[in-house]
């Protein structure tokens, strides 16, 4: 079983590569790889580093990433 600081420091990388590998991508695609990432995180730390908590908040966060921004065009 994978412990829960294991998960939320896995989260933690995820959301840093997201961030640093933004370079080609459209604001769009950078706010819902941020978005994912910090949700990932926020997961795991509300539900203990549970894997659904941590893949549940990425899920979550990913959606509202991609959706900010979206009508300002």
């Amino acid at each position: 079983m994978t412990q829960p600081k294991t998960l939320t420091r896995l989260a933690s990388a995820l959301a840093l590569t997201a961030i640093v590998g933004c370079s080609g991508m459209t604001q769009q695609e950078k706010n819902t790889a941020i978005g994912a990432g910090v949700g990932a995180i926020g997961g795991s730390v509300l539900t203990g580093g549970s894997a659904a908590g941590t893949l549940g908040g990425a899920a979550v966060g990913g959606v509202i990433g991609h959706e900010i921004d979206k009508n300002k065009k």
